[in-house]
């Protein structure tokens, strides 16, 4: 094995929080796992809090949505993260950034919008981010950094991202800054506009490789995973006129 990647490096000198996978919220590395304890079944609470996947989930199609972004610059945007404060995506420093925009994730004991299993693409954010989470670590290790990206408030974000302990950034693109800028895919459900899941790998400012439609949303980080494993830094991106 190589040698390990402090994952804090990223960050300076603030280390990223715990990824756990209950409710032990103590500072440590990411991609750290509780060990030695035999797995159960998920109770009905931890169902309602994770938003398990129905078994008959609709597989969204390509619509060519996507097509115009492969080779994009990043504007100088400045959005609101969870950490605190405002990231602007186009001075992002890593040698890859990895995006992935998803419509909106539940909060527990509140209903989802009426037929949302029913809309190609729509239900399996909090799957999709606790896949990254579980990654995380091992991202790291290939000196990229993770944020998901969202059109909810920062208040919205802040309460997944507290409950789920999450060791990466949600930036809240609640005003459409970033989407119309590089005109994301969106669709409207109950007088929402929302971002059509989609996954961006940036590298020098510009985006190397766009994933969508993302289908299976739990198997999101796994397949951003192997493309990179795949796709090591040193191949020259082909810009695009804006």
């Amino acid at each position: 094995m190589g040698k390990r990647v402090k994952p804090y490096a990223l960050y300076g000198s603030r280390r990223p929080r715990k990824i756990t996978f209950g409710g032990n919220r103590d500072k440590g590395f990411p991609g750290e796992r509780d060990c030695g304890s035999t797995p159960r079944e998920p109770t009905n609470m931890q169902q309602d809090t994770d938003f398990l996947l129905p078994p008959d989930l609709p597989r969204p199609n390509d619509d060519g949505a996507s097509d115009h972004l492969r080779g994009k610059a990043i504007p100088k945007i400045c959005l609101p993260s969870t950490f605190g404060g405002l990231v602007d995506l186009s001075q992002l420093s890593v040698p890859r950034t990895v995006i992935y925009c998803y419509p909106m994730t539940g909060v527990p004991g509140k209903p989802l919008p009426k037929g949302w299993d029913a809309i190609p693409g729509a239900r399996g954010c909090t799957p999709q981010t606790r896949g990254f989470q579980e990654h995380y670590g091992e991202l790291l290790e290939l000196q990229v950094e993770v944020f998901g990206l969202s059109t909810q408030t920062i208040e919205y974000q802040r309460e997944m991202a507290d409950r789920l302990n999450l060791p990466f950034q949600i930036l809240s693109d609640s005003e459409f800054k970033f989407c119309d800028a590089i005109r994301l895919p969106t669709f409207e459900v109950e007088g929402m506009r929302l971002v059509k899941r989609l996954t961006l790998v940036i590298r020098s400012g510009r985006i190397e490789h766009v994933f969508y439609p993302v289908f299976p949303p739990n198997e999101s980080a796994d397949q951003v995973l192997q493309w990179l494993q795949g796709h090591p830094v040193g191949r020259s991106i082909t810009p695009v006129t804006d």
